[in-house]
């Protein structure tokens, strides 16, 4: 990968302070239609960030940035705006914690895991929210999150062992 040239650089600085999403929904467009692919991820990691209301560094914080990620990948390839609108009603009906926990102990891996993965995003999978988040679960959550992460090979096996 080259070095970012001095326009990317000061991109990358003026992403990194920025909290308007449709000024870095733009610099996705723009970086993605250049070829720009540093200044095109670190726009995307920066909404992301910034799209959750919750507190960062929080359980909360981290769920809503999955989704907010997931809706983003989704409407950028379809064109239209998506909702997960199962996985929201769930939270709005259980919390953060227990949608995450009911999702990763399930026989078989969610549709959003699956979608995760394809898009090469495992950092955003409720089951490395689960290892990021280790005291908030019990040793079965943690236990069925690093299983189905080292199922699933790859970037997924390597959050299993980080």
């Amino acid at each position: 990968m080259a070095d970012p040239s001095a326009r990317e650089k000061a991109a990358l600085e003026r992403i990194a302070i920025l909290d308007d999403p449709e000024k870095l929904r733009r610099f996705i467009d723009n970086a993605g239609r250049l070829g720009a692919v540093a200044v095109e991820q670190a726009a995307f990691r920066r909404l992301c960030e910034i799209l959750p209301s919750a507190r960062r560094g929080t359980v909360e914080h981290d769920v809503w940035r999955s989704i907010h990620a997931l809706e983003e990948m989704l409407k950028a390839e379809r064109g239209t705006t998506v909702r997960l609108s199962r996985t929201r009603q769930k939270i709005s009906k259980d919390g953060e914690v227990k949608t995450v926990m009911d999702l990763v102990l399930r026989a078989t891996p969610s549709e959003g895991f699956q979608m995760l993965i394809d898009r090469g995003h495992p950092e955003l999978l409720f089951e490395a929210v689960v290892l990021r988040h280790p005291d908030a679960f019990g040793d079965d959550v943690r236990q069925a999150a690093n299983a189905r992460l080292g199922n699933a090979g790859g970037a997924a096996a390597a959050l299993a062992e980080g």
